[in-house]
């Protein structure tokens, strides 16, 4: 449903001005230290728009060395995009977002498969799955790296698969998988497999039974939680300038499609992927992590072909979140936005 571009390529307006991930122009007081975390961004941008919210988000926090974006794919025929490439219009759609911002950064943007894995031992390669191993086994930096998900697990599996190293040197934050039973019900008329994981059931079989990768997991009751109306968007994302008013305009295509089928649009949107800006850019300041949210520790279960938990003994221990800090996550989101509007404007002028 994202806008993709006429061209794979898109250019920077002439008119705005430039600059390069790691820096934060936008801000008259500059951050008083560097990055403590670096972050891979994985998502599926030619789908549901709140992706979009979630890499702005993250491109905006100093906090985090965003060292690759992932492109990946929806299922085939996905309502969203349709197509048979959508992971490269996911890429398409990130250079655009790149470009206006002015970023001029694309290196950093990697497409992964456009297919999901065919079996528990063949991975799908791509550019982002070199790109995922090369910077997990990086021997020269010491910060923590996230791996943060928005959609399915195709291509950190893959990666896992060609390099199993990689799984003790990188946390996954994954929004996706179903309710885990003690913890939650499915909501009204739910997916029988959760959206994300239903893009890839076998990668998440790979990530959750088969490898060691430590997992923070946001599943579909507490990614439900990130609502904001439609008021919000109007007066606190459209108002801001010109990307405000890109990310509300994809939402609001959303708004149009969805209402006309169900007699009437609703005024709140699930802005789903936000929670990886939270969980990794807005930990707190002393004893690093995602404080202001609540999780609990689970044994990691496998995964079975209809999307289930399968209790596993002796499995390693997961994170599984069970309310998130939306005030903290939105605020956020909305003064960076707005900071990065008013600099934007003032120097283009």
């Amino acid at each position: 449903m994202t806008t993709i571009p006429d061209t794979d390529s898109p250019q920077i307006d002439p008119s705005i001005p430039t600059w390069v991930l790691g820096e934060t122009p936008w801000q008259a007081i500059q951050p008083a230290a560097g990055p403590r975390a670096r972050v891979i961004i994985d998502n599926d941008f030619s789908g549901d728009p709140d992706d979009l919210f979630q890499l702005v988000h993250h491109v905006l926090s100093p906090s985090v060395d965003i060292r690759a974006v992932v492109a990946s794919h929806l299922r085939p025929g996905d309502g969203f995009d349709p197509s048979s490439h959508t992971a490269d219009n996911a890429a398409t759609v990130v250079k655009d977002v790149f470009a206006r911002m002015g970023i001029d950064s694309a290196d950093v943007i990697y497409t992964g498969a456009n297919e999901a894995l065919v079996d528990r031992k063949t991975p799908q390669r791509s550019p982002a799955v070199d790109a995922i191993i090369a910077e997990a086994l990086r021997d020269d930096v010491a910060s923590p790296l996230f791996y943060v998900a928005g959609g399915g697990l195709t291509d950190i599996a893959s990666a896992y698969l060609i390099e199993p190293r990689i799984a003790d040197r990188l946390t996954l934050v994954w929004i996706g998988g179903g309710e885990h039973e003690e913890l939650a019900a499915p909501p009204p008329g739910a997916m029988p497999i959760e959206y994300n994981l239903l893009i890839d059931v076998v990668a998440g079989q790979v990530i959750f039974g088969d490898s060691s990768v430590k997992i923070w997991q946001v599943p579909r009751d507490v990614y439900r939680q990130c609502l904001v109306s439609d008021a919000e968007l109007r007066l606190r994302v459209a108002a801001t300038g010109p990307l405000g008013r890109y990310l509300y305009d994809e939402v609001a295509r959303v708004f149009a499609m969805v209402g006309a089928h169900m007699s009437g649009a609703s005024e709140t949107y699930a802005l789903g992927d936000s929670p990886l800006v939270l969980l990794t850019a807005l930990q707190s300041l002393f004893e690093p992590d995602s404080a202001s949210s609540q999780h609990v520790e689970r044994s990691t279960p496998a995964l079975d072909d209809d999307g289930g938990y399968v209790e596993v003994p002796g499995a390693r221990s997961m994170r599984i979140y069970t309310w998130v800090d939306t005030r903290l996550m939105f605020e956020d989101f909305y003064l960076k936005l707005s900071e990065f509007g008013r600099w934007q404007a003032g120097s283009a002028a």
